[in-house]
């Protein structure tokens, strides 16, 4: 039976530390002994570079919990969980826990990250880790730096949270957090829900103020995203009629997506003029922006000016081959 392959973001930034192992199989008379031939025959396990002479059945269980925190996937990763539960049960999550707690307070962040994936693997119904888990991404994307990794981890986390209001619906800080991930992704309407459910649940008086000031702030960000998503369900008029308010509002016009949504819902109605206009504005406030680009050489190939058209596609080839060398030097830096 195969394994489960799993979607996993941030795993590019991660797996590059299993360079600090190498990988070696257990003798048959060993596991033959230990009562896990089944599970590790002819499966190699990791051992540290640094801590050869010291295998224990402990550190080959820590050792393959952060394998698998690393690389989601692992060939292995099966065996490794199946090793872990048979000799030391679910348990063994909370000293990973543990791990990744000492690992964020000295800010080891994917660190961190690592080691609470493990336990996710080890105990997949643990609540501690997937908050641990969700709090780590955070603040590994507020430290961080590239527009990707902050994108990837924000993801994570985000998920994270999510799950973890889904498995926990009585927890606050769940949805404390969850609320704050999804205010930097700019969806309003979710961040005021979450927040409410927040106000419902804590009696923490000091962050019921803090929440309660971000909601009264969430009105008018709350009525754009409406507006976007009018646009974005083919409710073009509505979404300009909505959007057009906040052109000149200094509080919101520095947000790229206003000018974004409304070039696209002047581009749907036919208004070229005003669609390209609002994409450029994109432009100035975000100058890698790529959808603003492919729509402003859809506009100028419509319009028929190949020229314009070809140095936006030009821009967009730019772009897309930094990002790709930026990724490149990311990983060569690791190795």
């Amino acid at each position: 039976m195969e394994k489960e392959t799993i979607q996993d973001r941030i795993g590019e930034y991660l797996i590059p530390r299993l360079d600090e192992f190498v990988f070696d199989e257990l003798s048959d008379n060993y596991l033959q002994k230990a009562g896990i031939a089944d599970i590790l025959t002819d499966v190699p396990v990791p051992i540290r570079k640094t801590s050869m002479a010291n295998l224990s059945t402990l550190t080959i269980a820590e050792n393959m919990a952060f394998v698998i925190g690393c690389d989601v996937n692992f060939k292995y990763r099966d065996n490794y969980v199946a090793y872990i539960t048979r000799t030391f049960t679910d348990e063994f999550a909370k000293p990973l826990i543990n791990e990744g707690v000492e690992a964020a307070a000295k800010g080891d962040f994917e660190f961190a990250c690592i080691c609470f994936r493990g336990a996710l693997f080890v105990d997949p119904d643990s609540a501690d880790a997937l908050y641990c888990y969700g709090r780590a991404c955070r603040d590994a994307y507020e430290k961080g730096e590239g527009e990707e990794y902050v994108g990837r981890f924000k993801a994570e986390s985000l998920e994270a949270f999510e799950k973890l209001t889904l498995k926990k619906p009585d927890f606050d800080m769940g949805f404390y957090f969850l609320g704050y991930g999804y205010l930097n992704l700019g969806l309003y309407v979710k961040a005021k829900l979450t927040w409410e459910s927040f106000m419902k649940l804590s009696s923490n008086e000091e962050q019921r103020e803090e929440i309660q000031d971000l909601l009264n702030k969430l009105e008018e960000p709350v009525k754009i995203e409406e507006g976007y998503n009018y646009i974005l369900s083919g409710r073009f008029e509505d979404g300009i009629r909505v959007l057009k308010a906040y052109e000149n509002d200094s509080r919101f016009n520095t947000w790229w997506p206003l000018w974004y949504y409304l070039g696209v819902a002047y581009k749907q109605i036919g208004d070229i003029q005003s669609a390209e206009a609002h994409l450029r504005e994109v432009l100035k406030l975000s100058p890698s922006n790529v959808d603003s680009m492919k729509e402003l050489v859809e506009i100028y190939r419509s319009l028929g000016d190949e020229e314009k058209a070809e140095k936006y596609a030009q821009k967009i080839d730019i772009v897309l081959a930094n990002q790709e060398k930026d990724r490149a030097e990311r990983n060569k830096s690791f190795s």
